[in-house]
């Protein structure tokens, strides 16, 4: 079975050393070995990284010369957005039910009972 695009933009998400990544990158362009500055890890873990956030469509990358530069794909991160907003209504309208509920239940009955 295939993965679907929220599948693999969470995939992406789901390391905290690409989390860090992205975050570092909401910052603005920068080529890879700025991009890997802060981190201790090799410069070809930082590339691997970078293709997973690649496939995912929340980076893209362009070599000039001997420079990759990286930056963010905005569209990548609207799809884990329009993802987590589904999952967001349907939470919203189920307790607002049981809100409607627990108002109702609260209100004392004609019958005299509660």
């Amino acid at each position: 079975m295939g993965k679907g695009a929220a599948d693999r933009v969470f995939d992406a998400l789901g390391d905290p050393t690409r989390r860090a990544l992205v975050a570092r990158l909401s910052q603005g362009p920068m080529s890879v070995s700025e991009l890997k500055r802060p981190f201790d890890i090799s410069l070809a873990a930082v590339v691997q990284h970078l293709q997973v956030l690649e496939r995912s469509q929340l980076v893209r990358t362009e070599k000039v010369g001997r420079v990759r530069t990286c930056w963010i794909e905005p569209a990548g991160l609207d799809v884990a957005a329009a993802w987590l907003a589904v999952r967001r209504a349907l939470w919203e309208r189920r307790l607002d039910r049981l809100g409607d509920v627990l108002v109702e239940e609260a209100q004392p009955r004609e019958d005299g009972r509660s």
